[in-house]
């Protein structure tokens, strides 16, 4: 289980305006030996960079907990870069502030609801401390 995984690829819409959006597919992506994480993973071409992404430039990864992905479902929820919150009909919306400028995203609930679910059979809410390798975290983050 130490190594297990899921990846779901899901439509979303990135709200341009009040009156325009466009329709983009992200990853949605968790792993057993992050046990606290998601990942949110999207085409390159969707960066925020000042400067465009050269062909084949690399996949652009949102990282925040899972529960706070959960919370968001029912009621809004987050602080700081990433806040997630209900919309009307069977939608969430996430928005993503970076220095370079925020993005409106819009997903459809069964979507999402989906994904954690399946998080949940990979390690169960509440149970996550039991995937945890704090040395691995630290190296992780130390960059090594």
């Amino acid at each position: 289980m130490r190594n297990a995984a899921v990846e779901h690829v899901v439509n979303a819409r990135l709200i341009l305006s009040s009156q325009c959006s466009t329709g983009l597919r992200v990853a949605l992506r968790y792993r057993a030996e992050d046990p606290l994480a998601v990942r949110m993973v999207f085409p390159a071409e969707y960066s925020l960079d000042e400067q465009p992404a050269p062909t084949g430039g690399s996949e652009v990864v949102w990282v925040f907990a899972r529960q706070l992905l959960a919370s968001g479902l029912d009621l809004p929820a987050g602080v700081g870069d990433v806040h997630i919150r209900p919309s009307r009909g069977p939608h969430t919306m996430v928005e993503l502030r970076a220095p370079e400028g925020v993005a409106l995203l819009r997903f459809e609930d069964g979507d999402l609801r989906r994904f954690l679910w399946a998080s949940w059979l990979t390690v169960p809410e509440g149970e996550e401390h039991r995937h945890l390798d704090p040395d691995r975290a630290l190296a992780e983050l130390l960059g090594r």
